[in-house]
């Protein structure tokens, strides 16, 4: 460990995780994760270090543990091969507005351009599929770009998140003085917006003139966790509830307003017939 109040770059990444009150981490080394690994083994953290069989199984558990419990899924792997294959679940995350940091291992910096073994541009990868993503190239730099992560993730439309760790980056120094959380951040939806009070007063008066109202849910009431609102406005109205095949789960499917999923990927014609007969959608 570094002396004083000084620590190792891959400690920081440990200690910033246990801040935010991650419990688990889903993933596998590499050699570029060593000192990862190391920090986690020394500094035994709050957290349980999942080994999976590879990188995609570590991100879709990543996608499965945040949907259930809340909290961002964190997981990681090795450089190279490592980052290709953990893309398809934070793909999956990010379209599905599920918070996931994933974060691979790298090469170090002082190695780019030279043909290094497992070199791979991830941010030109991750770019395009992710909320948001970076190389922590500064150690000095990598508290803030976590909790830059954190916020990124958890707030606005929840999304997945993507960090490179560069090996030399591990291994330098980062100032114990910056390592902080926004414990705003550990859960999600971070901020919840509300609805313009004049538009509410319009949907309340459309729906009490309306005779055969139907709601289409995706899955913002499982995200807001609102499935309950949800049930008691249902039944107050008597009103059939279609859902997406995102918005499965906010209402029971043995609820009796519950008609199914509608939509090309997974509707049923019974449902569409409910959709097609009502008067407001």
């Amino acid at each position: 460990m570094a002396p004083s109040n000084r620590m190792t770059g891959a400690e920081a990444m440990v200690r910033m995780l246990d801040l935010y009150g991650v419990q688990h981490v889903f993933g596998l080394c590499g050699d570029t994760t060593l000192p990862f690994y190391d920090a986690v083994a020394r500094l035994r953290p709050g957290f349980t270090h999942l080994l999976t069989r590879d990188e995609r199984h570590a991100a879709y558990m990543a996608d499965g543990y945040a949907r259930v419990t809340g909290r961002p899924g964190i997981c990681e792997g090795p450089s190279g091969g490592g980052a290709t294959y953990i893309l398809p679940g934070v793909v999956e995350a990010n379209e599905s507005s599920v918070p996931i940091l994933a974060f691979n291992s790298d090469v170090s910096t002082t190695s780019r351009g030279r043909y290094p073994l497992t070199e791979l541009d991830q941010p030109a990868l991750f770019a395009p599929l992710t909320k948001w993503c970076a190389s922590l190239d500064s150690a000095a730099r990598l508290p803030a770009m976590l909790r830059q992560a954190f916020r990124v993730m958890t707030t606005g439309r929840p999304g997945a998140v993507h960090l490179a760790l560069p090996f030399d980056t591990q291994k330098a120094e980062v100032d114990e003085a910056e390592l902080w959380a926004d414990a705003r951040h550990r859960t999600f939806p971070a901020e919840r917006a509300a609805p313009d009070p004049d538009a509410v007063a319009e949907a309340a008066t459309l729906l009490l003139g309306a005779r055969r109202a139907v709601a289409i849910c995706g899955g913002g009431p499982v995200l807001a966790g609102a499935e309950g609102a949800l049930a008691r406005l249902a039944r107050m109205l008597d009103l059939p509830i279609a859902t997406t095949v995102s918005g499965q789960g906010a209402i029971a499917e043995t609820d009796p307003q519950a008609v199914g999923v509608v939509g090309t990927n997974g509707g049923v014609p019974s449902t569409r017939a409910v959709v097609e007969e009502a008067d407001l959608v």
